[in-house]
């Protein structure tokens, strides 16, 4: 019986040697493939009757590179010794130096590691569309096997340096413009070509050609440095909380300076440095966990299928329902878009147009599939196409009246098998749906503004929530391009009850006399995109307003009752919407702090009166982001002490998606185990004790700290999911 996953080598008649990597789905390179690799690469170095070499991948895929799972297995344990340390042997000596040409023939995919094994033979051949990428510093790492040398060498520095710090990946057809694929050839073609190629090498017909001796590409030391300092000021820009840029950056230019093979040498020392570091292990924790979020019990294990969505129902055309719509369109799915009066319905059918135009400015769409998704877009007034829908979901206004309204009719409207979903954002979805018969067809499709763009879909489970329909939609957020989490029900659901702290202790920190864009730079210093006052812009402040009393109701004891939001709305600022809010919008222009917004700060300050001695606190930079962040982090305690998540993992992956809190910070939680649990009940107890109650810390964090426990602990999940 053939052996299923390893490295094979058959020698043909014509003395090439054909190595093939097989280790589905991607043929990873694990630390088994790669010795097996390693010995076969000597064994035909060796033997008499290999003229010449051919590297390939099983089942049309060349190689998604290096195994994460042992990356997993180093942080969880410790032991760097798992590591399989023969990156410059491998391919700094036995593929570098081997006497027999090696000719890569790629096809599928060469991401990371599989790339840089192509990159380290002597020629490539590649079937159209295969992709070419170097994603190691997504991960928090740099290329390990070569690739930070070999790439600026056969595409060229500054090529090179966008592919490796961007992480772009390239097409088969774009690297043989640039010269680094040698021959590009239907798949059908590519072994034989790739034969015939490392044969003609070593028959001298064709140049032996090693990546580290090329200098042809590199420019002069000059033209390069100024290369370099443009990357580092990018570095800077894209990355500056985050080492791996500026190392890589640092270890290109060694090689430019030095020769490859130091270059290399330099590269295996940063790329072990780099493993244990808390940037790696955050990314790789977000890698994984966005993996598992996947596995649901009583859903996907047991045994049901997704049903088809041909044809979905969405109810308002506003921000939310547009963008809805935007997403579903793209993905080649029909909408009926339902709005209350012509009016309305036009603005909606407008704004999903302006979405795909957009996409098309710039550059992520073309026009015909602009076009064709438009095309599937129907616009009604009324439930007369609702009759064969597999979907309806309503995204209306926070109300709790309309929404019991329109489930009631969609109910009467819609077939039986329809799925009847609702994008609430807070709302109990049994209330919502309390005065109907269909309980089990019942769901939150909750996404995040702008719903065509940010990737999280909330999937809200109620008691009554059958499998199945949990399935269609984690079947259609895949579709669609979302990352689904399913959750549980509550107030808030997963991320907004985690993070209705954060405009909170915002606001706390602001009525205590800190200055409202010190809070702002601050939080995105540390790394969110937006700090708690551009983001309450950004939303709109009408929003929070009509939210507050659902999270007042709910949440009464745990939350700090400001007057600001009010004032603001008063004075005419509904942030983005209206062009003013803390900050000054224009079109073409960059947000601007409003300096006369801080007349409506004073007068919260005057209203809460909550100042020591009437003057303001003084707070350091990590003071700001505790008393911002530690709330965040309390509430999620909650959470998972609720059971509204089915893994602490699943919370990270929502927060990074959901809220952009930073993925290389590893989430919400895994950045609190990372801070300490029992730092953070401290820091709270004492918060608590000076500002009262809204930092008081939750029973589970004091648990947590108490026993010395992660908060991510999986022996303490109640997970009713």
């Amino acid at each position: 019986m053939a052996k299923k996953n390893g490295v094979t080598m058959e020698v043909g008649e014509d003395g090439v040697a054909v190595i093939t990597i097989s280790n589905p789905p991607v043929n990873s390179l694990s630390s088994p493939i790669l010795s097996e690799w390693n010995e076969k690469l000597q064994e035909a170095n060796k033997r008499s009757d290999v003229k010449a070499i051919v590297l390939t991948g099983k089942g049309g895929v060349f190689s998604g590179g290096f195994d994460l799972n042992i990356f997993h297995q180093v942080h969880k344990t410790g032991d760097m010794s798992l590591m399989p340390d023969i990156s410059f042997d491998l391919v700094g000596t036995l593929m570098e130096d081997s006497r027999k040409p090696i000719v890569a023939a790629v096809e599928g995919v060469a991401l990371g590691g599989g790339f840089e094994l192509a990159l380290a033979s002597h020629a490539r051949v590649a079937a159209p569309k295969a992709q070419l990428t170097l994603p190691e510093l997504t991960l928090g790492l740099i290329p390990g096997f070569g690739g930070t040398q070999r790439l600026p060498r056969l595409v060229g520095l500054a090529k090179a340096i966008d592919m490796i710090l961007l992480s772009k990946s390239i097409s088969s057809e774009e690297g043989h413009k640039l010269g680094l694929i040698d021959a590009l050839v239907p798949p059908g073609d590519l072994l034989s070509t790739s034969r015939k190629w490392a044969l003609d090498i070593a028959l001298e017909r064709k140049p032996f050609l090693r990546s580290l001796y090329r200098t042809d590409k590199i420019g002069s030391l000059s033209e390069a440095r100024a290369i370099l300092n443009n990357a580092r000021q990018l570095a800077k820009k894209i990355a500056p909380n985050m080492p791996q840029h500026h190392v890589c950056i640092d270890v290109i230019e060694e090689g430019i300076i030095h020769g490859g093979y130091s270059g290399i040498l330099k590269e295996g020392e940063v790329f072990k440095q780099l493993i244990p570091s808390d940037t790696v292990k955050a990314l790789v924790h977000v890698y994984f966990a966005q993996r598992a979020i996947s596995k649901v019990p009583n859903v996907t294990d047991v045994g049901l299928k997704p049903r088809p969505m041909k044809k979905v129902a969405v109810i308002g055309g506003g921000l939310m329902g547009s963008g809805i719509t935007t997403a579903l369109l793209l993905s080649n799915i029909r909408v009926v878009l339902k709005e209350i009066n012509s009016e309305y319905l036009l603005k909606g059918i407008n704004s999903v147009e302006a979405n795909l135009n957009s996409l098309v400015s710039r550059g992520k769409l073309t026009q015909d599939k602009a076009e064709k998704a438009f095309s599937l877009l129907k616009g009604v007034l009324d439930y007369t196409d609702f009759k064969d829908v597999d979907m309806v979901i309503e995204a209306v206004i926070e109300n709790i009246e309309l929404k019991q309204k329109i489930f009631i009719e969609i109910e009467e409207a819609c077939p039986s098998h329809c799925i009847l979903a609702s994008n609430t954002s807070t709302i109990d979805l049994n209330v919502i749906g309390e005065k109907t018969n269909s309980k089990d067809r019942i769901v939150g499709a909750h996404f995040f503004s702008p719903a065509h763009i940010m990737t999280l879909l909330e999937i809200v489970r109620t008691e009554n929530t059958s499998p199945q329909v949990i399935l269609d939609l984690m079947a259609l957020g895949k579709a669609i391009k979302k990352v689904p989490v399913v959750v549980g029900n509550c107030i808030g659901f997963a991320v907004n009850r985690t993070f209705f702290p954060y405009a909170q202790a915002a606001h706390t920190l602001v009525n205590l006399g800190v200055d409202l864009f010190r809070v702002d730079n601050v939080i995105t210093s540390f790394g969110l995109p937006l700090g708690p006052f551009q983001l309450g812009d950004l939303a709109g402040h009408g929003i929070a307003i009509a939210t507050k009393d659902i999270y007042d109701k709910a949440f009464g004891d745990q939350m700090f009752r400001s007057p600001l939001t009010e004032l603001l709305l008063k004075s005419g600022r509904n942030g983005k919407i209206n062009g003013r809010g803390y900050y000054i919008y224009q079109k073409g222009s960059k947000p601007k702090p409003d300096p006369s917004v801080l007349s409506v700060v004073e007068e919260s300050r005057t209203l809460t009166n909550i100042m020591p001695g009437g003057k303001a606190i003084t707070v350091t930079d990590k003071d700001i982001v505790e008393m911002i962040l530690f709330p965040v982090v309390n509430e999620a305690c909650r959470v998972l002490d609720e059971g509204v998540v089915i893994r602490a993992s699943d919370l990270d992956v929502a927060s990074v998606l959901g809220m952009s809190f930073p993925s290389y910070r590893g989430g919400v939680l895994f950045w609190a185990d990372t801070v300490g649990p029992k730092y953070i009940y401290e820091r709270l107890k004492r918060l608590s004790e000076t500002y009262g109650g809204f930092f008081k810390p939750s029973k589970y964090l004091e648990e947590r700290a108490m026993r010395g426990m992660l908060l991510s602990d999986p022996k303490s999940s109640r997970s009713r999911l």
